[in-house]
């Protein structure tokens, strides 16, 4: 071989040494994926909805006479789905006679009003970029009614998004694992191959249920010492810490 065949053939060598170094080096580098995909919950874990649902509670329980609830105590009551939500917010709960009135006042102005305050969590957008930039499937699970689970991805993660799953008719609900099966069924993967990400203690059981493990965040509806006491052992503080858990 001559000399300057073998020289042509180190520089080769050497370029794509430097192109693998680009990929794969610390700066400007292709993330090294640590799940095939994430499911995440969406009231408190990807937007803050809290400002709207405390409006349309409130709304709903003028209708029937009753006093307001504060933002806080609104906070204390989401997670389990907008029937539950009410129950918590109506004095006398599901066995109030008002309750079908103010239930069905709070679908009616949150289907209008959903999406007058809530806002995209700092990062969010970012992150969900980054990895689909990545090659990581997105997936959304809330007790959220489908309708307005799909319209408010739509509106703030249109085509970040790439499942998502709402309270239905006939599907049992967070923590029950069946909505987050629904979503793995739909995305073609085993629980094994995925990470869930929410903000509740009900996220948290809902990992579990359906064999996955479990991210807590920490800017949503409740605390720390909240999430510790449901069993949460991975809590991060903000988006740039939750890309690092799942990015590498």
């Amino acid at each position: 071989m001559h000399n300057r065949e073998i020289q042509r053939r180190n520089i080769g060598e050497m370029r794509n040494m430097i192109q693998h170094t680009e990929q794969t080096g610390s700066e400007g580098a292709v993330p090294v994926r640590k799940y095939e995909a994430v499911i995440f919950d969406l009231d408190g874990t990807l937007l803050n909805t809290l400002e709207d649902l405390t409006d349309s509670v409130n709304v709903a329980l003028a209708s029937v006479g009753c006093a307001a609830r504060s933002i806080e105590e609104v906070r204390h009551f989401v997670g389990n789905g907008v029937r539950r939500l009410m129950e918590r917010a109506l004095p006398g709960g599901a066995d109030d006679p008002r309750f079908s009135a103010a239930f069905a006042a709070f679908g009616r102005d949150y289907a209008v009003h959903c999406n007058r305050k809530t806002r995209a969590y700092p990062g969010i957008p970012e992150l969900l970029r980054a990895l689909r930039a990545a090659g990581v499937r997105t997936a959304v699970v809330s007790n959220k009614t489908e309708s307005a689970v799909r319209r408010l991805c739509g509106v703030y993660f249109d085509g970040l998004v790439e499942i998502a799953v709402g309270d239905v008719a006939g599907r049992a609900r967070k923590p029950a694992p069946d909505a987050v099966l629904a979503a793995l069924d739909a995305l073609s993967l085993p629980a094994a191959r995925a990470v869930y990400v929410g903000d509740s203690e009900v996220d948290v059981e809902t990992a579990r249920r359906a064999g996955l493990p479990c991210i807590s965040v920490l800017w949503g509806f409740r605390d720390a010492d909240c999430l510790r006491a449901a069993g949460a052992s991975q809590m991060v503080r903000d988006a740039e810490q939750l890309r690092k858990c799942l990015l590498g």
